[in-house]
């Protein structure tokens, strides 16, 4: 993986659409260079309408582009990849329709999902829920950061820590063995996305030189 910080959207938190893309340009700005759209309520022609969107701002900032869910998508709008849930189509099965042409990221809350994700073909998984979070609260509580070194003994993909992770747990959470961290309130709730991207940058990328 050529990227460290991967920024999750989440329309809910704005009130527009064109919102979120001006709060997403901004941390593009800041330095991110991994996007997933994961918008679940949309309609799938309003979602392709924002999937070209969204592809055409990350381009601009040479980003790369994850579809939640949605390879079909992924791969009308020229997307780098597709982002899988639990609930998804397995990895193995997407893999076989889209063969090289997507990257397949997957949710993973334990070390025998994260395992299934690896045999299944992912090329990365997302970890968690780390630690506390409003948005996760109905999934119970955090697996923490222990869940986290167990699973990195095991699994050769790169794994992204997600759920409640503040920049004071960068740290921890790298240390833990993760390549790197997932985040949506994180930089898309701050009042300045784009320092909020380059701090947690910045610490990601100290700890891992």
């Amino acid at each position: 993986m050529d990227f460290t910080l991967y920024l999750i959207t989440d329309s809910s938190l704005f009130g527009d659409r064109d919102a979120m893309l001006k709060v997403v340009g901004a941390a593009l700005e800041g330095g991110v260079r991994a996007v997933q759209l994961r918008e679940k309520g949309l309609h799938t022609r309003e979602l392709l309408v924002l999937a070209y969107r969204m592809r055409a701002l990350t381009a601009r900032h040479r980003a790369r582009l994850f579809i939640n869910d949605r390879f079909d998508i992924a791969l009308c709008v020229g997307a780098d990849g597709v982002h899988l849930g639990q609930a998804s189509l397995p990895g193995h099965a997407v893999r076989k329709a889209v063969g090289d042409r997507l990257l397949i990221g997957v949710s993973t809350h334990s070390r025998e999902e994260a395992l299934e994700a690896e045999r299944g073909g992912a090329d990365f998984i997302t970890f968690g829920p780390l630690y506390p979070t409003p948005a996760k609260l109905r999934y119970g509580e955090p697996v923490g950061v222990e869940a986290l070194k167990k699973a990195r003994a095991e699994v050769n993909l790169p794994i992204f820590g997600l759920g409640g992770i503040k920049l004071h747990h960068c740290p921890e959470v790298r240390e833990a063995g993760a390549h790197g961290v997932a985040l949506i309130s994180g930089i898309l709730a701050e009042a300045d996305p784009k320092k909020a991207a380059e701090k947690y940058l910045g610490c990601v990328c100290r700890l891992s030189s």
